[in-house]
C-alpha cells in the first residue's frame, strides 16, 4: 500500500497507512434536516465512516449547523458551481469540502475556498469527473482521457498549494472503469495526497457492483487508495454494504463473518442455494472474525474449505458439519441452517 499524506476529516484520519475509509452520500434534500440526519445516522450504524451531502442551494448550506449538531460521523459538503456555498458550510462546521475543478470557476474562487479552509483546518477534496472537465483541457486532449483527468486535478492542486493549502484529498472518477483505473494509477505516481476511489455513475445495483468491484478492487490490490465509495443508483446502505464486501474480499476489513460457498454442481444433493442465502442473512451484521463455509459436497467441503473455522458439506438429504477441516457431526438437511448458527454462537461464547 502506497503511504500517502495523512489528512484529518472530523474525528478520523485517512491516508498514511490508516484503514481504508468507507464513504457514501445522502439522497434526501439536505435542507430537510430531519430526513438528512436520519439517513446519516443510519449510514453510520451500517459502517459508513464518512458521509457526503449535496449543497445545491443556500437553504442546504444553512442546514449544515443543525445537521452537525445531531450527527457524529464526519460530513463532506459537495459543492458545484457556487463557491460561496462552500464558505457558508465551513462557517457552520462542515468537516470537509468537495469541489469540482470543472465547474468551480476562476482561480479567485478556488483561492477564497482554500484560504477559508486553511483558517479552519478543513480539508478539501479535489473531485475530478470525466464528464465535467475544463474546456481547455478537453480541447487539448480531445476527450476525457486518463491524462486529461489527472491534468485537471494537478491544476487545482497547484492552485491550493500556491496559497499554502496542503490538506488535500484527490478523486479522479469516470464512468469508464478502464479509464478510472488508468487515471488513478497515474495520479498515484504523481501525488502524495490521499486518493478517494470510485467509479462514478456506475449504474443500478448489479452493474454498479460489478463495475465498482473491478475498478476499486483492482486499485486497492495494487496498493492505491485511501477511501472508497461504491456509487449506485440505489439505497446508500447498499453502497456501504458493497464497499465493506470489497474490503473484506481483499483482507482489508477486520469486521464481520466471512461466508464462502461453492457454486453447486450435479454432485450436490441438498438445496445449497437456499441454505447459503439463509446462512448469509442470519450472519449479516455480526463482527466475529470467523470464516464459515457452505459447501455442496465432500469435494468442496472439508478438503477445499479446510481453512474455514466451521462449515457444512452436503450429502444426500443431510450435511456434514466440520471444524478446521475435521468432520464433527452429521445434520439432517432441514436443520442445517439452525444447527450451523448454533455452533457459530458457541464459538462466539468461547472467544
Amino acid at each position: 500500500m502506497k503511504k500517502t499524506k495523512k489528512v484529518k476529516i472530523g474525528n478520523i484520519l485517512i491516508g498514511g497507512g490508516e484503514k481504508i475509509a468507507v464513504q457514501s452520500m445522502t439522497t434526501a434534500y439536505t435542507a430537510d434536516v430531519e430526513k438528512t440526519v436520519n439517513q446519516i445516522n443510519e449510514l453510520e450504524r451500517c459502517g459508513c465512516d464518512i458521509v457526503r451531502i449535496a449543497i445545491p442551494d443556500e437553504e442546504s448550506a444553512k442546514a449544515v449547523y443543525e445537521i452537525k449538531k445531531r450527527t457524529n460521523v464526519p460530513i463532506v459538503a459537495d459543492i458545484h458551481f457556487d463557491y460561496r456555498l462552500a464558505l457558508m458550510c465551513m462557517e457552520r462546521g462542515i468537516d470537509k469540502i468537495r469541489i469540482n475543478p470543472g465547474n468551480i470557476g476562476s482561480e479567485d474562487r478556488a483561492r477564497a475556498v482554500a484560504e477559508e479552509a486553511k483558517k479552519r483546518n478543513i480539508p478539501i477534496r479535489i473531485g475530478v469527473n470525466g464528464g465535467s472537465l475544463e474546456k481547455e483541457i478537453l480541447a487539448k486532449y480531445g476527450s476525457s482521457t486518463p491524462e486529461a483527468m489527472v491534468e485537471s486535478a494537478e491544476g487545482h492542486v497547484k492552485i491550493l498549494e500556491k496559497y499554502g493549502f496542503y490538506d488535500t484529498v484527490i478523486s479522479i472518477k469516470s464512468s469508464d472503469v478502464k479509464k478510472t483505473i488508468q487515471a488513478y494509477r497515474l495520479a498515484s505516481e504523481k501525488f502524495d495526497y490521499p486518493l478517494h476511489l470510485g467509479v462514478t455513475e456506475a449504474g443500478t445495483y448489479k452493474n454498479g457492483i460489478v463495475k465498482s468491484a473491478i475498478g476499486i478492487g483492482s486499485l486497492l490490490a495494487d496498493g492505491i487508495g485511501d477511501t472508497i465509495r461504491v456509487s449506485l443508483t440505489d439505497d446508500p446502505i447498499r453502497e456501504v454494504d458493497a464497499a465493506k464486501t470489497i474490503l473484506k474480499a481483499l483482507g482489508m476489513n477486520d469486521g464481520g463473518i466471512e461466508v464462502v460457498s461453492c457454486p453447486t454442481c450435479a454432485r450436490c444433493r441438498i438445496n445449497l442455494i437456499e441454505i447459503a442465502k439463509k446462512v448469509n442473512e442470519a450472519l449479516e451484521g455480526r463482527n466475529e472474525k470467523i470464516k464459515v463455509a457452505v459447501m455442496g459436497c465432500a469435494v468442496n467441503g472439508p478438503g477445499e474449505a479446510r481453512d474455514a473455522d466451521i462449515g457444512i458439506a452436503g450429502g444426500d438429504g443431510f450435511a456434514l458439519l466440520f471444524k478446521k477441516g475435521e468432520i464433527v457431526g452429521r445434520i439432517p438437511e432441514e436443520r442445517v441452517v439452525e444447527t450451523l448458527i448454533e455452533e457459530i454462537d458457541k464459538m462466539k461464547g468461547n472467544e
